[in-house]
């Protein structure tokens, strides 16, 4: 069995003290993860930090928590840092209007804008979608133009809006909050989706499933997901985590 954490945050500071332990954890054994940027900053972390460690890879964009951080410059950049090898997606990227910690007009402006920079150089995203269901489609749409592949990360919209997206072409990853007592619809939206669509991943250093919730997250931590996943649709940890392992083998092109 190999694991793919598909959304981490390995450059934030509370893996200051042992970052190089928490990678190695989930890839001394073939598994893969995928750190993500927030910032065109945080962008040049995670390419550096992918280029000399084996099993890491990386997406390039900028949250919507920091799009007010957009400058004229940041395509560019992002276009320069996307080029390196193993940078294979544009993300993390999208809306969030719970927190609305960046202005909404701006927070839409800097996705269309990422969206079709995926689009130009032929990369998926990785899209954060927070209490702003029907703008983040809207935009995907208008801006994908049905031919831009990606995931909706950490999803928690509706069994309706997953179909939408899986009809888009979109994966559909889960994380640890399918393990959250709370999480029913999530759980249930696991247990039905196509197992050859599904992503699971950590958001790591938050999410952290049950039994470490409200402890910091990490990559390895991410089969405990994928054995919640198995419980809900009645299968094995193995099964759930080698389809998604192969999905975003296939999503991202990674090896």
């Amino acid at each position: 069995m190999r694991l793919f954490d598909t959304h981490a945050h390995l450059q934030d500071t509370r893996f200051d003290d042992d970052r190089e332990a928490v990678a190695a954890r989930i890839t001394k054994d073939g598994g893969l993860v995928m750190d993500c940027a927030c910032s065109v900053a945080g962008a040049a972390q995670v390419t550096a930090f992918a280029e000399s460690h084996e099993g890491v890879y990386c997406a390039v964009g900028i949250h919507p928590h920091d799009a007010d951080t957009f400058t004229s410059g940041s395509i560019q950049a992002l276009r320069e840092l996307a080029k390196k090898p193993k940078a294979l997606a544009i993300g993390e990227i999208g809306l969030d209007y719970h927190y609305d910690l960046s202005p909404r007009d701006v927070q839409k402006e800097v996705f269309a804008a990422q969206l079709a920079l995926a689009r130009e150089i032929g990369l998926p995203v990785i899209v954060h979608d927070r209490e702003a269901h029907q703008d983040t489609l809207d935009i995907i749409r208008a801006e994908g133009r049905g031919r831009l592949p990606g995931v909706m990360h950490c999803f928690s919209g509706s069994w309706e809006s997953a179909k939408i997206y899986l009809d888009l072409g979109f994966y559909i990853s889960f994380s640890g909050t399918v393990t959250f007592s709370n999480a029913r619809k999530t759980a249930e939206i696991a247990s039905r989706l196509p197992l050859d669509r599904l992503l699971i991943e950590t958001d790591c250093p938050y999410l952290a499933p049950v039994p470490f919730r409200g402890k910091r997250n990490e990559p390895s931590f991410v089969r405990l997901v994928a054995e919640k996943i198995a419980t809900l649709r009645g299968t094995t940890t193995e099964a759930v985590a080698n389809a998604a392992f192969e999905n975003g083998q296939r999503l991202f092109g990674a090896s």
